[in-house]
């Protein structure tokens, strides 16, 4: 069941949000601190983080910068007591599902956490499947990674083979592994499993250098 971390000073404000959130259908944990929360572990279901701007340790907007880094997949609705344009503007633009001031109304703040509880389910979905992607890469070989490399920025197999050394004949088999091992059923969808890889951190093997120091022509996909 998706969770809702609830990080405020005020066991008030703790108390009947987690109250609503429950009735709501989700579960809910509350934490008095940045660094209680931050001891919790990760969860690995659905959830968002409902946090307080004002808090006694690391405040929301430093706590924002963190979640960030290390639970991607943990969307923010922020509630305070008070807040300008500028703070508001700099949570949203880091990515906040929403920013709200107390009092607020109970059913903007659940369509709030709905919407957050949505993209955590997403961010999910697609870390296991960049997973799943990245594992059908490390199958490749060496030589299959290069073809691939090439491939994917439209290279045809009479080229790749002259970048690599290779015949033509033997291009075509690494090709085919390689669409193989990455489940791949055309050349687009080989390129948007590239981007996939790339996107999400993986290196891959750069086009080699021609003789004379200039890497060869490109078609760069978006």
């Amino acid at each position: 069941m998706p969770v809702v971390f609830i990080v405020d000073d005020d066991v008030s404000v703790r108390e009947s949000l987690a109250a609503m959130v429950r009735f709501a259908g989700f579960n809910a944990e509350t934490f008095e601190t940045a660094q209680n929360f931050l001891a919790r572990p990760r969860a690995l279901s659905p959830s968002c983080l409902v946090l307080d701007i004002n808090l006694p340790d690391l405040n929301g907007l430093d706590l924002q910068a963190l979640v960030a880094t290390d639970r991607t997949d943990m969307p923010i609705i922020f509630i305070t007591g008070y807040g300008d344009v500028p703070m508001t503007v700099r949570a949203m633009k880091a990515g906040a599902v929403e920013f709200l001031t107390k009092p607020f109304d109970d059913l903007v703040l659940l369509d709030a956490i709905r919407e957050a509880i949505g993209r955590s389910r997403q961010a999910m979905g697609d870390a296991v499947e960049l997973k799943a992607i990245q594992g059908r890469y490390a199958s490749l070989s060496p030589r299959e990674r290069e073809v691939m490399a090439l491939v994917v920025v439209g290279h045809l197999n009479k080229q790749v083979g002259g970048e690599l050394g290779i015949s033509e004949i033997t291009v075509k088999a690494h090709r085919g592994q390689v669409m193989r091992k990455m489940d791949a059923r055309s050349l687009p969808e080989l390129v948007t499993l590239a981007v996939r890889l790339r996107s999400g951190g993986t290196d891959m093997p750069a086009p080699p250098v021609q003789p004379g120091g200039t890497a060869p022509h490109t078609r760069r996909f978006a």
